[in-house]
């Protein structure tokens, strides 16, 4: 038996329904695997298993195809030696077809596989002035008692920052910005020397700072293109780069195409530059419209999935931010209910880096989802 993945021949085709199947096993995360060479029982096997599998299975003279989703066809690689004890090859296949979809993510010395589940991301505010718990943590103990639960409750990063980009902010001197985050950051790596660093940063001097400090993660709102130093800076470094896109300065007429301009262009700058295309992740910049907590936020929750073909983590950063007070009329402390709810409907459409204050929370979502999205029943689990 053979195997073969055919997603991408559907876009070399012009006609309707080839375009429309091909934008749609992008956004929902699908493929097209085509099997031969079998004889009648493999193929009544063969037919069972992705069945079982909810995939959608044509079957002619001498071929069947069948769509599935990653996760099935995941499942489908795992379990096809309890179906199929005597087609390794076809299972060897199967690994490497797979292989193409997994996304990582390099951080410094640590890389991220954020295929199966995504990534929590936990907020360390320093600031006085952050929207939710701007002050909240005022001593050095408050912060490493906090840094603590976060990745005790499963946070896989620890985000410092030391400016605050809300609606309206006032921007603070590097040096400031420095005085409120190295120290910090030195701490952290001194009591927790296993945990992954990052820094919300769009200072060219700060990201110069922190780079021998043992931060990992650089995550600006400027998308590293204001200053070309960033460039050369990055490049020489390992640090991921979390890279925004910002429409506080613009209106459009076509928000996602537009949004699809910007990460196409802002990858190709960064990868130009030298920065390896696994280091980079995205953010759509929800709360960064030109107006805050405008219509532009609910397009980018609903347009998430748009972006899934370009193949990078996409963060999700909703945090008890203010449409929550907009629309539901809800307080920053009772906003968390439906900061979950927003997440885990743009984590099922491809969200992999949920940036949160809530890390115990969070966790118990992503672990429910996932275990949702592997409820497959295959009657060679329970023989």
């Amino acid at each position: 038996m053979l195997v073969q993945d055919i997603t991408s021949q559907f876009a070399q085709t012009n006609d309707f329904a080839s375009r429309a199947l091909f934008a749609q096993v992008n956004r929902q995360q699908q493929v097209v695997l085509q099997f031969s060479h079998y004889h009648a029982q493999q193929q009544a096997q063969l037919i069972q298993l992705c069945q079982q599998l909810d995939g959608v299975v044509q079957v002619d003279a001498t071929k069947l195809t069948v769509l599935l989703t990653q996760t099935a066809a995941r499942q489908l690689t795992t379990h096809w030696p309890q179906v199929f004890r005597d087609q390794a090859m076809v299972q060897g296949q199967l690994t490497q077809i797979m292989k193409q979809y997994d996304i990582y993510w390099q951080a410094g010395e640590k890389r991220f596989n954020l295929t199966d589940k995504p990534m929590i991301y936990g907020i360390m505010n320093i600031t006085p002035d952050s929207f939710y718990d701007g002050g909240q943590y005022k001593t050095m103990t408050d912060v490493l008692n906090h840094v603590d639960e976060m990745l005790q409750a499963g946070a896989d990063v620890i985000e410092v920052n030391g400016q605050t980009t809300r609606p309206g902010f006032k921007e603070v001197t590097p040096e400031v910005e420095l005085d409120r985050t190295l120290p910090y950051i030195r701490a952290i790596k001194q009591h927790f020397p296993e945990a992954v660093i990052a820094i919300d940063t769009y200072k060219y001097d700060v990201m110069q700072a922190v780079l021998t400090e043992g931060v990992s993660i650089i995550n600006d709102v400027n998308a590293f293109t204001d200053d070309p130093r960033k460039l050369r800076l990055m490049a020489d470094s390992r640090v991921g780069l979390l890279t925004m896109h910002s429409s506080r300065d613009q209106e459009y007429t076509d928000l996602t195409s537009s949004m699809r301009q910007f990460f196409e262009q802002n990858i190709a700058a960064l990868t130009g530059a030298g920065i390896d295309l696994e280091r980079i992740a995205l953010d759509q910049g929800i709360g960064y419209a030109k107006v805050a907590h405008g219509e532009q936020d609910y397009v980018m929750m609903r347009n998430i999935d748009e972006f899934n073909y370009l193949k990078r983590p996409m963060m999700v950063a909703i945090s008890r931010k203010g449409y929550l007070g907009l629309l539901l009329g809800l307080k920053k402390e009772d906003r968390l209910p439906m900061t979950l709810v927003t997440e885990a409907a743009m984590m099922l459409k491809g969200g992999q880096i949920l940036r949160v204050h809530d890390v115990a929370e969070t966790k118990q979502m992503v672990t429910l989802l996932d275990r949702i999205d592997q409820g497959y029943w295959l009657a060679t689990d329970h023989d």
